[in-house]
């Protein structure tokens, strides 16, 4: 990635995440290089089919009038499926775990076998397992955590615009910032309508993302600030500032990101006025779109004999 520009020369990468071993010292290797194979495939069965359909639009004569937004899904996934995927009743008649992520049964009736088992290859259709923390770890570098959290390993996805009919400046690098709202905003811009302001006599929410229009024929974008929060884990991010926490810590952290992409150096006690601008910006953003606190949430499904914690969460 830095040989090819996507990362500036001087990035640091991040450490190995500390629940992991090292590769000569994992354990099933077989195994392990098996999960990834099956990813990689699932990865290049995607690409066919996206190729498939932009054969189509070729053969239409509307490929270069067409705008094609291609992105990844935000940080890679460490979730392990342990017995908790499964919850506590059993499947009628049969005595199984009703599992909570996919059947009990392949659609011609044969047994799924689900979980993280090494004595079990994953691959075929009778198969359900993850790839891992290990493989999360890896396919997020340089970045700090997973899906779920907001640190950059948890949001940062690429984005790759193809559009010739509307982009000059083809085949080059943006490094501005955005989000998966931007997207529909974009749409509209480029699409010259209007947002509408009702449907069938109900209000509609005004357009949180902003148009990437500009990005297209050069660098140069005003971008709003961005705000997150997914399950108590919640950051802010304005020009080169980027504030964030986890949710099981409880304190936030502050990064510049224009020299620090990987979050290692946190700044907080050096610039501790930024951060508390941040703060209150971040609870300003939250108090108008409604964010209710995690703690409250939990408190209120553990009342209620929900089972919410699921999720193995890694060290950095």
């Amino acid at each position: 990635m830095i040989k090819i520009g996507i990362l500036n020369t001087d990035t640091v990468i991040t450490e190995r995440d500390s629940t992991q071993p090292a590769w000569e010292d994992s354990l099933h290797k077989a195994w392990q290089e098996r999960r990834m194979e099956v990813y990689a495939a699932q990865v290049s069965s995607m690409d066919q089919g996206i190729g498939r359909i932009l054969d189509t639009v070729e053969a239409k004569g509307e490929l270069d009038n067409t705008l094609i937004f291609f992105l990844s899904d935000n940080g890679a996934c460490a979730e392990e499926i342990f017995e908790t995927f499964y919850p506590y009743e059993k499947s009628a008649g049969e005595g199984l775990a009703k599992p909570l992520t996919c059947r009990t049964h392949t659609r011609d009736g044969r047994l799924m076998k689900h979980g993280n088992d090494p004595t079990v290859p994953p691959g075929d259709e009778t198969t359900f397992q993850s790839y891992g923390v290990a493989w999360a770890n890896l396919s997020n570098a340089p970045f700090r955590e997973y899906k779920h959290f907001v640190h950059e390993g948890g949001i940062a996805t690429p984005l790759i615009v193809h559009w010739p009919d509307g982009i000059s400046d083809r085949g080059n690098l943006r490094y501005q910032t955005g989000q998966l709202m931007d997207i529909m905003a974009t749409i509209i811009d480029v699409s010259g309508l209007d947002w509408p302001q009702e449907r069938d006599g109900l209000p509609i929410l005004p357009v949180e993302g902003s148009s990437l229009k500009n990005t297209f024929n050069s660098h140069d974008q005003n971008r709003p600030p961005l705000a997150w929060e997914h399950e108590g884990n919640c950051a802010y991010r304005e020009g080169q500032w980027k504030l964030v926490k986890r949710w099981d810590r409880g304190h936030w952290e502050l990064y510049d990101m224009d020299v620090d992409r990987c979050e290692i150096n946190d700044l907080t006690n050096t610039y501790p006025e930024t951060r508390a601008e941040l703060v209150e910006k971040y609870h300003d953003w939250a108090n108008r779109v409604g964010v209710v606190e995690w703690n409250q949430l939990e408190a209120t499904r553990n009342a209620k004999g929900m089972f919410t914690d699921w999720m193995p969460h890694p060290h950095d």
